[in-house]
């Protein structure tokens, strides 16, 4: 392959992940020194968007970490690094109410969490086997193997496209609670959490265009051979 072309593909997500964790880094160390001005802990204000929504059944747990914050949908655990679950800030609010988003989601079968719930077997099938049918096919010069790793490696960057919405809709409906719940109070307070959830989103942004980019490499090897 054309070592131009194999640039084109991977400095895209290469240069937009590294902005993208820069970017999101800053937005949360300098958000993470305002204080809000309720008084609630990032455990607090996930707890509140929770029960209104009646999730009382959704467990809010500490998880070590930076930025390891998750919902996992099969257990039903909101799980809050350890910077986010005690902290009174402006970071923790909007951290904190983007994975209760989450939670809201599994609730309501939101569409794209689901599909992407369901696809996750096949993720970890194609990120570990699929290299290995790939170059296997490489090696024994057989074609049909390695379009097979090609086309299930494509599972990876099909996870990172459905991600997109799963992410995006979170942090729409963070704000919304954030306002309507009172939690976050003036346009200031709001402005620091549209910021940081806006951050955060281009990493998935950075990690669907790296996909797609990988993913295109080994279309192209396996065409060309």
């Amino acid at each position: 392959m054309d070592n131009a072309l194999l640039w084109i593909l991977i400095l895209p997500g290469m240069i937009l992940g590294g902005l993208a964790q820069t970017w999101v880094k800053g937005a949360v160390s300098r958000f993470s020194r305002v204080p809000l001005s309720q008084g609630l802990t990032g455990a607090q204000v996930a707890r509140m968007v929770l029960d209104s929504k009646g999730l009382r059944q959704v467990r809010i747990e500490p998880v070590r970490g930076v930025l390891s914050d998750h919902y996992d949908p099969r257990s039903q655990v909101l799980r809050l690094s350890e910077p986010v679950y005690g902290a009174s800030t402006i970071a923790a609010a909007g951290i904190a109410a983007h994975e209760a988003g989450h939670a809201i989601q599994d609730a309501e079968d939101y569409a794209p969490m689901e599909f992407r719930t369901a696809i996750v077997p096949l993720v970890k099938a194609g990120s570990s086997i699929a290299p290995l049918i790939f170059f296997g096919g490489l090696l024994i010069q057989s074609p049909a193997v390695m379009w097979a790793g090609a086309i299930l490696f494509g599972a990876s960057s099909l996870f990172a496209l459905v991600t997109l919405p799963v992410e995006f809709d979170a942090s729409r409906r963070a704000l919304n609670h954030l306002q309507g719940l009172g939690i976050l109070r003036g346009e200031g307070e709001m402005d620091g959490a549209r910021k940081v959830l806006r951050a955060a989103a281009w990493t998935y942004v950075a990690a669907a265009v790296a996909a797609i980019g990988s993913w295109a490499i080994y279309l192209l090897m396996s065409r060309r051979r």
